[in-house]
């Protein structure tokens, strides 16, 4: 991981969290005998375990040596990175505090140190592949909700995020998949819904891209998991997160038997997906629809002569 990766707080916090339990474990020592060692709550053990809160270098230091950690270097490291974890909430600006979920603002950090993204979709097109138009209409659902502030930060952080996850030095895999049904749902008008469409299409060639599509007539239904993303954040398979997200409520899971089920779910339904190939060709068919529903709309709004002259036209053509 490059040194600006390792700097993401949340990233951080998960890595302190995850090697003080695993020292734990390797001194046979429980929860409670560490809080009692220690002079702690129970609560503040298991809360530290767990990500629910950071843990201060004057903690960190007399955690570790009772679990008779004594690597110079491993100490250090881990100082470092709870110096870091512990400076979360100065990482954003005030807006991103003011109008992101505690939950995205995460997300955000661990897009950035992901090597591999699994991702799934029922009703729409990814945030971080949304045109600008699209990403304009689907936030101008939630304005009774959102306020126009809250709309415009979460609009500007949609567009932002594809150059910053997809297109940075040394770039996740992504993986997509798209349930068939989203492929039918207009959102801002027939010309923006095919675009997106048409955009999809491309970004689907991208070398890291891999876009698959659900059939309806598959039989099966994802619908009832919402939109969730699985992030793998290293070679082995437990050091990932789960995102997930249903209307305005979201949240990331750590627990790796949560996390495991959604991959597992994934990567069932991958394999029952259009390949890549035939997926993209349903998608530029949808936006084939689109363009003809849309071209048989504006030539009805033409008075019948001028109908007339355009398809006398297309004839001599």
């Amino acid at each position: 991981m490059s040194a600006a990766r390792g700097e993401l707080p949340a990233v951080a916090r998960r890595r302190v969290r995850l090697a003080l339990r695993a020292a734990r474990e390797r001194s046979g020592l429980s929860q409670n005998e560490v809080a009692k060692k220690l002079g702690w709550s129970l609560s503040k053990v298991q809360r530290i375990e767990l990500g629910e809160v950071t843990i201060s270098p004057t903690d960190l230091r007399a955690a570790l040596d009772i679990y008779q950690v004594a690597d110079e270097r491993s100490i250090a490291a881990l100082l470092a990175e709870a110096r870091t974890a512990r400076r979360e909430r100065y990482l954003t600006t005030q807006e991103y505090r003011d109008h992101l979920t505690p939950g995205l603002v995460q997300l955000l950090q661990f897009e950035q140190a992901a090597t591999a993204i699994r991702e799934y979709h029922s009703t729409l097109i990814p945030a971080y592949l949304q045109t600008p138009a699209v990403a304009e209409a689907t936030l101008a659902w939630f304005e009774q909700t959102l306020s126009e502030e809250q709309r415009r930060v979460r609009r500007d952080v949609r567009l932002s995020r594809r150059d910053q996850v997809l297109k940075r030095e040394d770039p996740p895999e992504f993986c997509l998949l798209l349930d068939e049904a989203a492929l039918w749902r207009t959102v801002g008008g027939l010309a923006v819904t095919a675009d997106q469409f048409e955009e999809l299409a491309a970004v689907s060639r991208w070398p890291n891209v891999h876009v698959r599509v659900l059939p309806l007539d598959d039989g099966m239904m994802m619908g009832t998991f919402g939109y969730f993303s699985v992030l793998d954040l290293g070679a082995d398979p437990d050091d990932a997160v789960l995102y997930r997200e249903i209307y305005l409520e979201d949240e990331v899971v750590e627990d790796p038997a949560q996390v495991r089920y959604h991959r597992d779910v994934f990567e069932r339904f991958w394999l029952r997906a259009f390949d890549e190939d035939a997926s993209r060709a349903t998608i530029l068919a949808r936006v084939y629809e689109l363009r003809a529903k849309l071209a048989r709309a504006e030539s009805a709004k033409l008075p019948r002569a001028a109908r007339q002259v355009s398809q006398d036209q297309g004839m001599e053509s």
